[in-house]
């Protein structure tokens, strides 16, 4: 009679054993699953980077008035945005004290904000949270004629094909004027300018160098008299083929070497700098036609991100040009993806959609280009706030 007794007693104890055994475990996982959805939830809460452009060609100039100046930060703290890529050099106009650039834009805004704007904007940006990075339009004179660097150095600097030129508007490329990266005089100028501005505002978070490259309109470019007989002299040919693949690393090369004089001015200046470029997609565009390789930059570790620029009118090529982009690196979390409002200001859902899935995209940053275009039509702006009012 014990026997079965005792049976029954040592198969209820295993059985209660297993039970606290699977409760614990049930316990246990919950907590795991509790643990990790908080991580989740954590990761999902934190707020996601987002960049603005404010440009020079914009109606108002926000570095013209302290009220602009007020308006931009509100804008920014209301639409999320944590860094400011603020545009003070283009077509080699200076919106600060310099004697490489016409600094006449410098002057009249001087006068009417009465002090230094851009260092303005800088404090009012920095007692919001936000953060300032000089944004530089390095090799393009744009349409400008009378810029300082062709009245001192005439069309040498100028990048060309092998056509003839007879006068100045025979240099012109896609509507602008490109100066030639191997040009050492241009090098030595651009130099110069960088470091006019990282000593005059030493508080600047960020550099951002913009058309660092060829053009790539049709790019056979580069027959400049200096470049064209530096390329002889380091290679021993006497004659170039537009064709050969010499003639192309050359010229992207010459891209390069501008970037790291740059980047070794600025270091030697502001170690802590983040230093940046933009870049053009699609990869092939950059590579091979603006001779430009940015993805080789990023893994070098030359430049600390880039911001790659496409304005795509449709998502699903918004779509195709970042899938592209991220083939190209080890790390996307060091490239800001850039969505241009300018080309959507009368296609708010397009611009919700590519903003939308920029963000979930994973990259380091989404960038709007730029700041008037979103001012120009307000539905623009949703996806920023989360509300029609701004």
């Amino acid at each position: 009679m014990k026997k079965p007794i005792i049976i029954i007693y040592l198969l209820w104890m295993l059985f209660v054993f297993a039970v606290t055994v699977k409760c614990e475990n049930l316990t246990s996982n919950s907590a795991a699953l509790i643990r990790q959805n908080a991580e989740i939830s954590s990761v999902e809460a934190k707020p996601l980077q987002r960049g603005l452009f404010v440009s020079v060609v914009e109606n108002e100039i926000v570095l013209s008035s302290r009220e602009r100046t007020n308006n931009l930060i509100d804008f920014a703290k209301k639409a999320h945005i944590q860094t400011l890529f603020v545009q003070i050099y283009r077509a080699n106009k200076a919106w600060f004290p310099s004697k490489v650039g016409d600094s006449k834009p410098y002057k009249i805004c001087l006068k009417k904000v009465s002090e230094d704007p851009f260092r303005l904007l800088i404090k009012e940006a920095h007692a919001s949270g936000i953060e300032v990075h000089a944004w530089l339009n390095l090799l393009s004179l744009s349409q400008n004629e009378k810029a300082p660097l062709l009245g001192k150095y005439g069309t040498d600097i100028l990048t060309r094909n092998v056509d003839k030129k007879r006068k100045l508007k025979d240099y012109k490329i896609d509507n602008q004027y490109f100066l030639e990266p191997g040009d050492l005089r241009v090098r030595e100028e651009l130099g110069k300018m960088v470091e006019e501005i990282l000593r005059a505002y030493p508080e600047l978070d960020g550099i951002q160098f913009d058309y660092i490259r060829y053009p790539d309109s049709n790019p056979h470019y580069g027959y400049t008299k200096m470049n064209v007989k530096r390329f002889q002299k380091a290679t021993g040919l006497k004659t170039i083929e537009e064709n050969s693949l010499i003639w192309k690393n050359w010229r992207r090369e010459q891209v390069t070497d501008l970037l790291k004089l740059l980047v070794q001015k600025t270091r030697a200046i502001r170690p802590d700098i983040q230093i940046s470029t933009t870049g053009c997609m699609s990869y092939v565009r950059a590579y091979h036609e603006a001779y430009q390789d940015w993805p080789g930059w990023l893994q070098t570790g030359l430049v600390d991100f880039v911001t790659i620029m496409s304005y795509p009118p449709t998502l699903s090529e918004f779509e195709k040009y970042i899938s592209d982009a991220r083939k190209r690196v080890d790390d996307f979390k060091k490239v800001n993806i850039g969505i241009g409002a300018y080309k959507l200001i009368n296609s708010p859902g397009i611009f919700a959609e590519q903003f939308q899935f920029c963000e979930k995209a994973g990259g380091r940053s989404c960038v709007v280009f730029y700041y008037g275009s979103l001012l120009q039509n307000s539905a623009l702006v949703n996806p920023l706030t989360g509300s029609e009012d701004i």
